[in-house]
Formats: C-alpha cells, structure tokens, sequence
C-alpha cells in the first residue's frame, strides 16, 4: 500500500461549452469524482469573454469551494485540478494549480499529471534568460516556453514547448478562446475525452464523466494534442512511441469503475486476485482486502481460490489528512481513527489479507498488527503487484531504492519484518495478463526498465 509521501498524482478536468451556467457545476462533480487522485489541493480557472478568472486553495474539493466561490466562476471554458502532494510543502500554496499567468498575447492557464523529467535543466536555461519562477511547478516551465515560442499561434508554440519536454503529461490548457490538451508520447498518463449535448469534458479518468452525466468518446492518444473551440474538435499533432501507460493506474492510481485506455480498471484488479489465488495459493478461514485500494482484488482472490470474502477492516472515510500532524504519535493516532478492525470476523481465523502493493512496508507492518491485536490467529500477506524495486521518476515519486522494502530484502526477510505467517506476490506476468499485456504498460518500478531515462 503506497503512502502519500510517495505519490505526486493530479487529476485534470477541461471543460468546454455553451451554457456559462454550467461550468462550475459541471467542473466541480468532475473534480469530485476524481478526488482519489489528490486530497490536498484543488483549484478552477474560468474563461468569462476573455477574462480568465481562478480560485484555488489547499483542502478537499467540498471544503473549498463556497457558493460565493461558485457565482464568481462564470465562463464558458474552464480546468481544474485536484493534487496529491507537493515536492516543497513551503511552497505548498504556490504550487497549487490551476497556473494562470499573462503574457503579451493574452493570459494562460494550465493544469498537468504527471512529472517533467528535464524540468531542471529547462528551468535552468529559462532562468539564465532571466526568467523569474514563482513555483516548484512544471507547468510553469511548459507555461514560459509556450511564452518564448509564442508569436502569433499558441497551438504552434505548445508542440514547439513539448518538442522540448521529456516526461510523463497529461495537459489541459486553456486560453482565450480554446481548450487544448495534450498527452506524453507514451501515454504515461491517462487522458480522456467525453461529450454532454454539445459540450465537450476532458478528464483523468472517464469515472468524471459518469459523476457529470456525459457520455464517454475516445481516449486522447499517446503523442496527441487536441484543440476544442467554437469549430469543434480537431486534432493538431500526432507523434506517439510505443504505448507505456503507468501500470499503477491499473493496480492503485484509477478508480475501479473507470476505464483507461478501453481497460476496465475493476475488471483488470478482479483478474489480478484470481491470477493471484492461482500463484500463491494458501489455506485460510477467510479473504479480506485493505481498504480501499486492495478490496477488488480480494474479490477475485476469494472467487479463485473459494475462500469466502468478508470485511475484515472498516474505514473511516471522514477523517481529514491525519499525515500532516506534526508529530509521530499523533500520526499513529490518525491511523487507528482511519483503519479499524472488525474484530468479530478477525478473532480466532487463518487470515488472507490482499493488498494492492507494498513500498516502505510501514503501512502494511501497522495493518498486520492491527490484525494480530484484535485475535487473528495467522496472517497471510497476498499483493496483487510486484514487488516494487525501484524508484519512480515518472509520476508515483517512489523513494529512493534505500527505502523501497523490496529492494532490501527477500520476501521471507519482509515477511518477518512485517510480522505474517506468509507473503506472496503476483508474478509480472501474472500482473500484466490481467490488465490487458498487449496494450504496453511502463513497468520501471518492477524491472528498473524505464520508457523515459531520468535527468
């Protein structure tokens, strides 16, 4: 299971249509319902005749807007993002986005999944040209090239910025008159388009469509930039490499109900568990999956192998971010008012407990407890990925190999570490028949085999 220190993950919406009334309606359930994808920031940019205006903060999508907030958004075009975590947390405002910025040719916004791996070195170059950065953003490093290239065609200058980047991007922007998204060459994150009458809603995953009624139209493709204006859609560049999607959207990052990439996510992590059962076959009393991230596959675990399913660990899903306490204990704290366990259905059982993953192996450490505390009388430890070896630079911002458990230890070693009676992974093969193999998926935190090379 990943913590959040681990992850810099963003979900993005674009919105473009007739009805200003809309919008911000429209744009809020689409962010509510890609609130898996960041808990800790959240902010709207509208396009209102050309005046674009935003509100962002720190917070939870609920928590941040007010109805005061919502009848100052008007517009017919508008993006929004909600964001995991943040690389400064001194900046932790800063980096909040929508970036929104003016420039001599009209004013931007830009919101971006994902992580420029030569951010640094760009950054360098801009700031040698006497660029002055205000945040720890990529984006307002793509924002500043858009700015240089930028003479009189702000589509010509985005391919002419992203020429220039190398990373993973899932980029929704907006401008005066049109909504732009582009997606990475590999197609490292997810991006989709849908459609409600006339108007057209990009997002991170297609579960924002079903939470704003649209209806699902395509996947923008690795490599495409797409532009939406009051012609309609239209494709301006196309250049994609063989497809490498993050194989964490399939086991943790995407909603089971959404599709990515014409992949059911809940179809892929129920094939996982079965998969599983098969490997790492175990006798037990019953399954049970770690909320929330390991309970599909726990499913398919128990189907397999004829276990039976049942709630093992009850979530308190009205906690707010209990990680940011400043101290240890209080940390420790928040965890048994998040996790609790059903005791009844623990006490005396040969356990199976399916996760999704393991990284730092504190979390599962603290689950395992949890379990032995309340009279489990074994535990069996079953993850529905391999284990992680390597660190990510592409997005989940794995830790370095010194802190990814995995890369220390054998399995029997990290079984003992985290106190259960056994632990098995699924296979890499295993992983990658159930979310769908011939579709191509970057594996780099499995295999240290990256699309994309850090800087």
């Amino acid at each position: 299971m990943l913590n959040k220190e681990d992850i810099i993950l963003s979900g993005v919406v674009g919105i473009y249509s007739k009805d200003t009334n809309q919008v911000f309606q429209m744009m809020y359930y689409g962010l509510y319902g890609l609130q898996h994808r960041g808990q800790v920031s959240t902010g709207i940019a509208v396009n209102n005749n050309g005046f674009v205006d935003y509100f962002k903060d720190l917070g939870l999508v609920h928590e941040v807007y007010s109805k005061e907030v919502m009848e100052r958004l008007r517009g017919n075009i508008a993006i929004g993002q909600v964001r995991f975590a943040f690389r400064n947390e001194e900046k932790a405002m800063q980096n909040v986005e929508p970036l929104v910025v003016g420039y001599r040719k009209g004013a931007l916004a830009i919101v971006h999944d994902g992580k420029i791996v030569n951010f640094l070195k760009l950054r360098d170059q801009l700031e040698d040209n006497g660029i002055i950065f205000q945040s720890d953003l990529d984006s307002e490093v793509i924002a500043n090239l858009i700015a240089r290239y930028h003479k009189d065609d702000v589509e010509e200058a985005l391919i002419k910025a992203l020429e220039d980047i190398v990373g993973s991007y899932a980029l929704i922007m907006m401008t005066n008159d049109k909504l732009i998204a582009a997606r990475d060459p590999y197609g490292i994150k997810p991006l989709s388009l849908g459609k409600i009458k006339e108007d057209y809603i990009l997002a991170s995953e297609t579960c924002a469509f079903d939470t704003i009624g649209a209806e699902f139209v395509r996947d923008i493709k690795p490599g495409e930039i797409v532009v939406i204006d009051n012609k309609g859609i239209r494709t301006i560049y196309e250049k994609s490499k063989d497809r490498k999607l993050c194989l964490f959207e399939s086991i943790y990052f995407a909603r089971p109900d959404s599709k990515v990439d014409g992949r059911s996510i809940y179809l892929t992590r129920i094939e996982a568990g079965r998969i599983l059962a098969r490997e790492a076959p175990v006798d037990g009393d019953i399954v049970i999956g770690a909320p929330d991230s390991g309970i599909v596959a726990s499913i398919g675990y128990a189907e397999e192998s004829k276990i039976p399913y049942a709630e093992g660990i009850i979530k308190n899903r009205y906690v707010g971010r209990t990680f940011i306490q400043p101290t240890q204990e209080l940390r420790e704290q928040g965890v048994k008012i998040k996790l609790n366990v059903l005791k009844e259905n623990i006490e005396g059982k040969r356990i199976i407990l399916v996760d999704d993953s393991v990284v730092r192996g504190t979390t599962i450490k603290r689950t395992v407890k949890m379990l032995k505390d309340a009279g489990a009388k074994e535990v069996h430890v079953r993850i529905s990925s391999p284990p992680v070896k390597y660190p990510c630079h592409l997005g989940m911002d794995t830790p370095s190999s010194n802190h990814l458990i995995a890369s220390n230890l054998t399995s029997g070693e990290i079984a003992e570490e985290i106190g259960v009676d056994s632990l098995s992974y699924i296979s890499l093969k295993g992983l990658l028949e159930a979310a769908g193999e011939d579709n191509g998926f970057c594996q780099g935190c499995f295999t240290g085999k990256y699309p994309i090379l850090k800087y």
